[in-house]
């Protein structure tokens, strides 16, 4: 089954602020291609009244909307690709793409 219009979690860093996304084990990773794909209502419910649950890590967990292409997760909505990528207006402080260590 390939996937097509899915969501993920999305929040702040606590410390640092930068944008994350909650991964399958309940941690937060800043590649949205680590976060996990919820295809199904009450399993996004269940894994943001997760994420809610660690208030000293990150702010304000929500759901965004994601569709998956062949390179991944896209955001669906403009907003939350500014939020991927950094500003748009001042290049030097936009994110370097985040790649794995394994």
């Amino acid at each position: 089954m390939k996937p097509s219009n899915m969501q993920v979690i999305s929040a702040n860093d606590l410390l640092s602020g930068d944008v994350v996304y909650l991964d399958a084990s309940a941690a937060w990773t800043r590649a949205l291609a680590g976060a996990v794909l919820i295809a199904d209502g009450q399993e996004a419910d269940a894994l943001l009244r997760e994420a809610k649950a660690q208030p000293g890590n990150v702010i304000d967990p929500y759901l965004i909307d994601v569709t998956v292409g062949p390179d991944g997760p896209i955001p669906s909505h403009i907003r939350e690709r500014l939020r991927d990528s950094g500003p748009s207006f001042r290049t030097n402080l936009q994110r370097t793409p985040f790649h794995s260590a394994g």
